[in-house]
Formats: structure tokens, C-alpha cells, sequence
């Protein structure tokens, strides 16, 4: 059977080189080590790291957060998520070269860090910066038979200012090509000038290398049927450029994310195929103006973004298709509609998700310029590189639809000097010399002081993270009219957790190093979600906000920086295992105005020692009115409002409700009265039955697929039991394999890839990976001591 499915790969590949004139293979399993210790098997996308133990002396670093305001250098040692990622590392893998080969090129999609490549034992070449994409043409290093690569990575201690993983995390592909002649890779280049009715004016080029002067250009529609076909002659650079019209196109959206397939094939004067390549292309415009603020496809909108890092929570730094469509769907019925790559490039398997699904992206480059944040960060290659980096970034991700503006940095201290604004304005313009299309940002956190250097307005999109009290300054004094919170909120929050008494604070610790789900507690620098919604809603000139942040990740555990075992963020609108805190449906109920919301918190299972205080209510709903009911006792009807608390305009809130065990309901009204829902949260008695829900029942036998399973107790009711803390056991048998387990809790040092932890308030989710060609069903069951096994089955095909 082996041998049938290699035969059947082997002609796979000389059929697609046939066809298109490359075959592309992506290159898979390798074998990996770390520090000189022995070679062992594993599979890229690959995150040495995650699977390792936390230790708070991993990284600890001793520095004062200039970020933060800090002043006096404190020991951090949760700042780069505690978990193994420093030290060096080789991955190594061998492959055979095509028939016909007459060029050939490796592309690496990021590799953590300052990965060096070798090909039979020659080094071809190095890259600095490990969130890039980048590639080398190595057809010279080539030899018949069995080739070997050789990558080799370098993590340094304090080279980040949150967990990066390690390794090759980011996927790997070899591209042989059968003719000398062939299309330039990253060169083909389409994009929408200008859109009327339901026309486009499509600008298109590309670059060839070689003799060949005959470039073909089609365009199918997303059903397969051709819309644009034509024949073109490169120039004598080997360049062609040209415009194309198309009628009765389907526009790209977030709500209607319609793609188009454009396919370049470079033929000889006989008309002999030598190179083709696909891609796809949303039609779209993207314009800010002051007088019609963010506009896409000529409609002005809000944007409604967050920040997302990097890491996909217990899975680490290891790119995952399936992880990154939960985290969008997720997202999507959040009512976002778009994600800042903070504070690195994004992956290409991101992009192409975030176009299929439709959402929006800033796409961001770098965290700092010269200017270290971090002893070994990235300034000690930034005057090298920085020209590189942006370069690979733009040509690799100008053709995304998702993709609406450029960042060229976050939060860069040189923002305030003259220094800084002519950087700026050379990266600009280096965006602007290789993508016209898209206008550039950054994020600025010293705007007097960036607006006086000049920094500030030089930039397209002036871009605020946080500063709310400076933005009227902005709109008097910059040029461009308009702002764009390019980072928002930093509201922290553990999922599940009270706090009592309900206080909106700042910088509020408490013994168990955790954050209160009321929703009311910030970092010194940053507010509360209801603040920046002021400005959205009542300034024109205010085009959008990126909240900090989407999900929780690995890293970062303000305010608890100095505590262990704090290791992972608490900003997260959903937790690091992806499930929504309190704070989801808060920004759901202005965002999403498709489905509405209704949700009541805290949860109603509280000890005995809570009875008969104050325990306030909140509800979170896009309806302007609630009445609430204690054990069926009206404590009145309230309606959303602008007056003497700014809270209440986007809360409905009930702060001097008494516990008492039973049960609360809310019932909600429209603007004329009408009864519209309700929801109802009862006190939960022992649990007894373990619950498991899945966000998948199939899995496809591709060896990477993921299904996310949230695991909850109940009592014999049925009622969940929010604050339970059981040990929960995991076993899988069939065509999948456990792959990691999360809970949640920024504090938890249980390892992600042991089939065994604690529930985190009564909820934790187990992930489970198919195996490639491994077909059939797969059982799942999950144990606690005293409650019965739960089994859950899925199927892999």
C-alpha cells in the first residue's frame, strides 16, 4: 500500500509539473535538536518550546517596562511565558530533486530565530528576523539523487517582550521550476484602482526572468468560470503592467469575502508552457479621508478590530489552519471585523484564512527600530534589515484582500525625534514604492512629543494606542484629520473570577494573582472599553479601534509582571484557551448587530460566606432595557443611558443586588417596550456529569486538522458549576491523537501536551489532532474521580 501511494505521489508531481510548468512540495518531517542533544522526529509547523516545563528562571529578566511607566528595574520572570524557547536548535531533511528541474528556490514561512540555511553541507544563506518570510534560490547547491537541508536557529535570552516560541513554527516549501525561464517569485502583483456599480478597474503586474516575453493572465470567478483572459508582452526589463476591467464583479467584504483566482503563465514563443502561478484576489477599496473617515468599497464603516499575538494559546507558536479559524469564527461573532498582526508580520496560511473568512488586517512589522525594548531585541539588527524585512513583508502580503493597511511599528521610542520621523517617512515610502494601494500606520504612545517631532504627521494614519485624553489634541494639530486607535482598552480579566467589592480600578492585585470578570479593572495607562467607545461612537474623525487584545496569550502578565506563577496575559477578550470571558459579550452587544446579545453575570454559585452581601449584576445585551429578577423579585427595570455614569451607556447594571442562592433572571426590552428575551442563571448544586462540547464532529486525515473540545461539569440539573477545579483525565484511542489541553488560568504551570489538568472555574478545552492518511473514527474519553466518564466520538476522513 506504501508503494501505491508513493507511485501515485510520484506521478502526482510530474503531472503538476507538466501542467504548470513548477511542482511545489512543502516539506514536512524533519528531524530536530536542540543544544547538540540527540536527533528525534517531529513535524513542521513545529514549536520546540510548548512542550516543555514552565520555570520562572527561563528568561528572568530584570528591567523596568518602559512601556509601563516603570522606573525602578523589577524582576520579571513570567515576561516570555516561562517556557524553554532559549538556546539553539537544528532541524534537518533530506529530498530529491523533480526530473527537468531547471531552477529551484526554498521558502521558509518563519523560523524562531535567526534561522541559517544549508543545502548539502553549503551554507546558501541567513535571515535575521524570525516572524518574516524568505526564500534562496539554491538550484547551484543541487545535487542528483538524495539533497540534504540543514537549518540551524539561535533564540537569545531577552530578545522579546512576550513569548515567540522556537523553532520552524511557520511552514517550509521547496519550488522546482522546469524551464530557465520563469515568473519572478512575489513579483505578480493585482489590485483594485476603482470599483463603479459593479465594475472594477483591476491594476495588474508582474516580472519574469529569463528570455520568455509571453505572459497569459486569466481570471475565474469563485464558481471556476472565466471572467478575463488576455496575452501580454513583457517589456525589456521583463516586466509587464497592465489594466484590466471587470463587470458584474462580487465584491470582497467581511460579510461577503468573495475571491477571484488569477492565474499567470509564462508560455515560449510556440506557446509551450514554462511557469504558471495561482492566486486569489479580492475586489476591494480601501480609502481614509477626513471627510469620509474609513471607507471600504466606497462605505464608511468603524473599524472593529483587535490585536492578536502570535501564539495559538497551548499549541504555542506552531501554525495551524484549524486554530486560526476557530480563533476568526470566534472573533466574527464577536461582531470584529479586524485583527492588528501585533507586533510582527503575520504567516501566509494567516492571511489566506483571514481572506476566506473576511477580516480585515492591519499588518504589522516591527516593536521597535534602533531603540532596544529588550537587551537582544530586534534593534541589533534593525539598521541591516529593516529594509529587508519590510520589503518581504509587503511582496508577500500585497496581493491579500483582508490586508487594508501596513504598519511599520508599535510603540517605537524614537517617535519623538527628528531621527524617528525621517525613519518613518523612509519606511512609508519603501511601502508605498512597492504597494501604492495601502495606506501605512503605527502606533504611537508619546503623541505630544510625536507630534512635535513631526512623526506623527507624517504617517498616513496617525495611529493612538490608548491616550485618550491626547486625541483632541490630535485632531486639532495633525494634518490628516482623522485618528485611528491602533491599541485600545487593555481591560484585564480572568474568565469566571469575582472580585468583591466591585470596583473600576486600576492596577488592583489580589493574593491569587488573578483579575476580577466584572470587567473594571485596567493597567495605569490604559480604560475600560466603555471609555474608547465614546470616542468611536460620538467622533466622525475616529475611524476605528484595535483592542488589546483578542485572545490571551503566552507572556505578558501584567499586572502581575512581578508575581509568579503568573505566565501568560490577562487582556484577552477570550482566555488562552479561546473561551470567551465576560467581556466577549460585552463588546458582542455593540458590535455584533446582526444576532443580539443577552448575558447575565456574575455566574449565581457562590459559598455561604457571600450570602446576603452585595454582589452586583450586570447585563451585557443590545437591547437599551433589562429588568432584573432575584428568586422571581423584580430589583427593577433599567435602561441604558448617557447620563451622571459613563458605564451605564454600554451596561445595564444592578450594584446593590444581595446573594441569595436560587436563582437570577433578566428579561430585555427594545426602545418600545417589547419584550425581546431573557436569560436566566441558577445556583449549581455538586457536580456529577462531565459535559463536553465540541466545535467539530469530522476531522480531515491531513495529519494537522484540530477539534476543540470544552469540557464543563454539571450538577444532576444539567446547571454548570463555575467555580469547579477537578482534575480532569483525557484519553483518545482511534484515528486521532491527543494534542494539548488548556484551562485558562494565567497562573496554572501544568504542562500543555500531558493528557491531565484542573478545571480553571468549571471549563477547560482538549485539543485533538487527526493523523495523516489515518481514516475511521476516533473516541475521546474524559475522567474525573467520582463523576462518571464522558466519551465523545469523532470521525476522520
Amino acid at each position: 500500500m506504501k508503494t501505491i501511494r508513493f507511485i501515485f505521489a510520484l506521478v502526482l508531481l510530474i503531472s503538476t509539473a507538466l501542467v504548470s510548468g513548477r511542482t511545489v512540495i512543502e516539506l514536512k518531517k524533519w528531524d530536530f535538536r536542540r543544544d547538540n542533544s540527540s536527533w528525534e522526529c517531529v513535524t513542521v509547523p513545529h514549536d520546540w518550546a510548548i512542550s516543555g516545563d514552565f520555570d520562572k528562571d527561563i528568561d528572568k529578566q530584570v528591567v523596568a517596562i518602559e512601556q509601563n511607566g516603570e522606573k525602578i528595574p523589577t524582576k520579571k520572570t513570567g515576561r516570555t511565558g516561562s517556557l524553554p524557547w532559549i538556546g539553539k536548535g537544528e532541524y534537518r531533511t533530506s529530498f530529491k530533486v523533480p526530473k527537468g528541474t531547471k531552477q529551484a528556490e526554498i521558502m521558509f514561512d518563519g523560523v524562531m530565530s535567526e534561522p541559517e540555511v544549508f543545502i548539502n553541507g553549503n551554507r546558501v544563506g541567513e535571515w535575521k528576523c524570525g516572524y518574516n518570510a524568505f526564500y534562496f534560490n539554491i538550484t547551484s547547491y543541487l545535487v542528483k539523487g538524495k539533497n540534504e537541508v540543514l537549518v540551524k536557529c539561535n533564540n537569545r535570552p531577552e530578545s522579546s517582550r512576550w513569548y515567540p516560541g522556537a523553532g520552524i513554527y511557520r511552514p517550509v516549501k521547496l519550488i522546482f521550476r522546469n524551464a530557465e525561464s520563469s515568473i519572478k517569485t512575489w513579483e505578480t502583483f493585482a489590485y483594485t484602482k476603482s470599483i463603479s456599480e459593479r465594475d472594477a478597474d483591476i491594476h495588474y503586474q508582474t516580472h519574469i526572468e529569463g528570455n520568455a516575453k509571453t505572459v497569459e493572465v486569466s481570471i475565474d470567478d469563485a464558481e471556476g468560470k472565466q471572467i478575463f483572459a488576455d496575452k501580454f508582452t513583457t517589456d525589456e526589463k521583463g516586466r509587464v503592467e497592465a489594466a484590466m476591467h471587470l463587470q458584474n464583479v462580487g465584491l470582497w467584504s467581511p460579510e461577503t469575502p468573495y475571491l477571484y483566482n488569477v492565474t499567470t503563465k509564462l508560455l515560449d514563443e510556440s506557446g509551450k508552457l514554462l511557469d504558471s502561478e495561482s492566486m486569489k484576489m479580492g475586489v476591494r477599496t480601501v480609502s481614509i479621508t477626513k471627510e469620509n473617515g474609513f471607507q471600504l468599497n466606497g462605505k464608511t464603516r468603524k473599524i472593529k478590530g483587535v490585536c492578536l499575538h502570535h501564539d495559538l494559546g497551548p499549541l504555542g507558536a506552531a501554525v495551524n489552519k484549524a486554530a486560526l479559524i476557530r480563533q476568526v469564527k470566534i472573533l466574527k461573532d464577536m461582531g470584529c471585523d479586524a485583527i492588528r498582526t501585533a507586533h510582527n508580520m503575520p504567516s501566509t496560511m494567516q492571511m489566506e484564512v483571514y481572506d476566506s473568512l473576511g477580516m480585515m488586517v492591519m499588518a504589522e512589522s516591527f516593536d521597535m527600530w534602533k531603540y532596544p525594548k529588550c537587551k537582544n531585541g530586534y534593534a541589533i539588527f534593525f539598521d541591516e534589515w529593516a529594509d529587508r524585512d519590510i520589503e518581504n513583508l509587503v511582496l508577500n502580503h500585497r496581493n491579500h484582500a483582508s490586508n487594508i493597511m501596513w504598519s511599520i511599528g508599535n510603540e517605537i521610542p524614537e517617535q519623538g525625534g527628528k531621527d524617528g520621523t525621517s525613519i518613518a517617512k523612509h519606511l512609508q515610502d519603501l511601502c508605498h514604492s512597492l504597494d501604492p494601494s495601502r495606506m501605512v500606520t503605527s502606533g504611537m504612545d508619546r503623541s505630544t512629543a510625536a507630534i512635535k517631532s513631526g512623526f506623527a504627521g507624517v504617517l498616513d494614519v496617525p495611529g493612538y494606542n490608548y491616550r485618550l485624553n491626547k486625541y483632541d489634541e490630535a485632531h486639532e494639530l495633525l494634518p490628516q484629520g482623522f485618528l485611528l486607535g491602533s491599541e485600545t482598552a487593555s481591560t484585564v480579566s480572568s474568565r469566571g473570577e469575582y472580585k468583591f467589592p466591585v470596583e473600576i480600578s486600576s492596577n488592583k492585585l489580589y493574593a491569587d494573582l488573578q483579575c476580577s470578570s466584572y470587567d473594571t479593572e485596567y493597567c495605569w495607562w490604559s480604560n475600560l472599553p466603555d471609555d474608547d467607545w465614546y470616542w468611536q461612537d460620538d467622533k466622525d474623525w475616529v475611524i476605528g479601534e484595535f483592542v488589546w487584545t483578542g485572545f490571551d496569550y503566552l507572556g505578558e502578565p501584567t499586572p502581575y509582571d512581578d508575581f509568579w506563577p503568573s505566565r501568560s496575559s490577562y487582556f484577552g477578550i477570550c482566555d488562552l484557551a479561546g473561551l470567551p470571558k465576560d467581556r466577549y459579550y460585552l463588546y458582542r452587544s455593540r458590535w455584533n448587530t446582526d444576532e443580539p446579545t443577552i448575558h447575565l453575570l456574575p455566574h449565581w454559585s457562590f459559598g455561604e460566606e457571600q450570602i446576603g452581601k452585595v454582589t452586583p449584576v450586570y447585563c451585557y445585551t443590545s437591547y437599551p432595557t433589562a429588568e432584573l429578577f432575584v428568586n422571581g423579585v423584580s430589583q427593577g427595570k433599567k435602561t441604558k443611558s448617557r447620563g451622571y455614569d459613563k458605564y451605564d451607556r454600554y451596561r445595564i447594571r444592578w450594584n446593590d443586588v444581595k446573594y441569595e442562592p436560587g436563582e437570577i433572571k433578566v428579561i430585555v426590552f427594545d426602545k418600545e417596550g417589547n419584550k425581546k428575551g431573557e436569560e436566566t442563571v441558577k445556583t449549581a448544586g455538586q457536580p456529577s456529569k462531565i459535559k463536553l462540547t465540541a466545535d467539530k464532529d469530522v476531522l480531515a486525515a491531513d495529519g494537522t486538522d484540530v477539534a476543540y473540545i470544552t469540557v464543563e461539569l454539571t450538577d444532576d440539573n444539567g446547571t454548570i458549576c463555575p467555580e469547579a477545579d477537578n482534575q480532569i483525565n483525557v484519553e483518545i484511542s482511534g484515528a486521532a491523537k491527543f494534542a494539548a489541553i488548556c484551562n485558562g488560568d494565567a497562573t496554572s504551570t501544568e504542562s500543555f501536551v500531558k493528557p491531565t489538568m484542573k478545571l480553571f472555574n468549571g471549563k477547560l478545552v482538549i485539543l485533538i489532532q487527526s493523523q495523516e492518511r489515518k481514516r475511521g473514527n476516533a473516541t475521546v474519553k474524559v475522567k474525573s474521580d467520582g463523576i462518571a466518564e464522558a466519551v465523545y466520538n469523532i470521525h476522520v476522513k
